[in-house]
């Protein structure tokens, strides 16, 4: 039983985008990469196909530079994608990590990710947490989002997204986490975001939002336990 071919071309098309310095990787270089348990990789059981197929891919910390490679987007089984406290991954995130419907988990904390973040990655069905944090990624967030309705836990804070936050995102029925802290953000605070019915911990301060009030509508919201807004008009990062 080997590891379904493609997604092998894909693993290695991965580690050709990346360095490491502390050869963290070295047993990528033989062997199959469910078999010989290249580090990093979690397989699936056998398939009815006759492959076995990546379910996870766990590079954290791992000392890693380089970029994130577009063939990502075709390991089409996978649920966890982690390059989290890598410190120096940068480039855009691959648009074509949209085109995995399984995953459920996007880690990308702590490294040097540029861009803007695209459109394509607001059409995951089975998404539960975007984690982005503490990156450099720039431009708007797309209305696109609107169509994680499985999404739980979005942190995008301690980046530099400018721009209005959509009032679609207030129709994310599932989102509990809602972490824009520490961007360059302007305009106004939809009001929409009181009707979103899990939501528990709202971070919108150090952005610049200027003068503008927390909408009286917010009040309504029960379940929230956690609103930071202080310091919406100054301390943004540039």
């Amino acid at each position: 039983m080997l590891t379904y071919p493609p997604e092998v071309d894909a693993l290695q098309a991965i580690r050709r985008k990346l360095k490491d310095p502390r050869k963290n990787l070295r047993n990528w270089r033989k062997g199959d990469p469910c078999v010989s348990n290249w580090t990093g990789v979690i397989c699936t059981m056998p398939q009815p196909d006759g492959f076995l197929h990546i379910q996870e891919l766990r590079m954290l910390n791992l000392n890693l530079t380089g970029k994130l490679a577009p063939k990502l987007g075709q390991l089409s089984n996978l649920t966890v994608l982690n390059f989290m406290w890598n410190h120096n991954i940068t480039g855009s995130i691959p648009k074509e990590i949209g085109n995995i419907k399984s995953l459920k988990f996007l880690l990308l904390s702590g490294n040097q990710l540029t861009g803007p973040l695209a459109d394509k990655l607001g059409f995951l069905p089975n998404f539960l947490m975007f984690q982005v944090d503490l990156n450099q990624i720039t431009g708007s967030l797309p209305k696109s989002f609107v169509n994680l309705i499985s999404c739980k836990h979005f942190h995008m804070n301690n980046n530099s997204i400018s721009g209005q936050i959509p009032s679609e995102l207030s129709s994310m029925p599932a989102l509990i986490h809602f972490l824009l802290d520490n961007n360059n953000l302007m305009g106004n605070l939809p009001p929409e975001f009181s009707q979103m019915p899990k939501l528990r911990i709202l971070q919108l301060d150090n952005n610049n939002f200027g003068g503008t009030e927390i909408p009286a509508s917010y009040g309504n919201m029960s379940n929230l336990v956690k609103l930071n807004h202080l310091n919406m008009g100054i301390g943004a990062r540039k």
